[in-house]
């Protein structure tokens, strides 16, 4: 995973380009459309990505100890805003309230990229590259909830999955459900080749696959899939219409997977 804070606002910066270019193509009736995420149309997935940027924006100060910390308070107003505006808005100011985004990102010295520390919610302490993490992985998934509605063969953009392959560990524990029962698979990857070990019991983690995990985990199923279907399954959004003929293994370990990590 790069430490250089620019190779990810590059990679973000090739997401928004992406974005952009994509929305721009839509029609009225299509920005109005059902997206990937189930509760949203294009329109909203498109607001999403906006207020994020606003709110991004909002929290850098703070990050770069250029000013004081935004309280989580602040954000519904921002959300409100976004909600009210027509679909149409949503997409447009969508778009330039990104560009604003990266286009600060973009701007930032070195020395205050050196500077960035951010309070997650007490969660976490992010540099600056954590800063970009969680909102390339974001933008990128979200792109990809647009795209797959007129593309089923869409994936996620391989610039970005590079970056973001080696933070899915802590990810997964966030974001999954477990199973309710004893249950480990190996996932094998490929562009970029990884090997892990899924385990669920009271929690989900996911770990390197042992050094000596042939002689002593020989029964634990295998699944073998590109690293862009591994992160799609961490989002919820590997479901059999979406998954590639790439992927192979089990099918009941698939499933299992799949309801692992139901997204959102």
């Amino acid at each position: 995973m790069s430490s250089d804070p620019r190779t990810w606002i590059a990679t973000l910066r090739q997401s928004h380009d992406r974005l952009g270019k994509l929305s721009r193509s839509l029609t009225p009736e299509q920005i109005r459309a059902q997206s990937y995420a189930s509760k949203w149309s294009i329109a909203q997935v498109l607001s999403h990505l906006g207020s994020g940027a606003e709110i991004n924006l909002m929290t850098l100060p703070a990050a770069l100890g250029e000013g004081e910390p935004v309280s989580g308070e602040a954000f519904p107003a921002v959300w409100d805003v976004w909600n009210a505006k027509n679909p149409d808005a949503q997409a447009a100011d969508s778009l330039a309230a990104n560009e604003r985004h990266v286009q600060v990102l973009e701007t930032l010295t070195d020395e205050q990229l050196a500077n960035i520390d951010m309070d997650f919610f007490g969660m976490m302490r992010l540099d600056a590259v954590g800063v970009v993490r969680m909102r390339l992985s974001e933008h990128v998934v979200h792109t990809w909830d647009v795209e797959v509605i007129g593309d089923p063969a869409a994936t996620v953009q391989q610039p970005a999955v590079e970056l973001l392959i080696d933070g899915l560990a802590p990810f997964a524990g966030r974001v999954s459900k477990p199973l309710g029962e004893p249950f480990s698979a190996r996932i094998t990857t490929t562009d970029p080749a990884r090997d892990y070990l899924l385990t669920s019991a009271d929690s989900v983690a996911l770990t390197d696959w042992p050094a000596d995990g042939e002689a002593e985990r020989g029964d634990v199923p295998h699944i073998r899939m590109p690293a862009e279907a591994l992160l799609r399954l961490m989002y919820g959004r590997l479901d059999p219409e979406h998954t590639p003929s790439s992927v192979s293994g089990d099918a009941d370990t698939l499933t299992k997977l799949r309801a692992m990590f139901p997204g959102f």
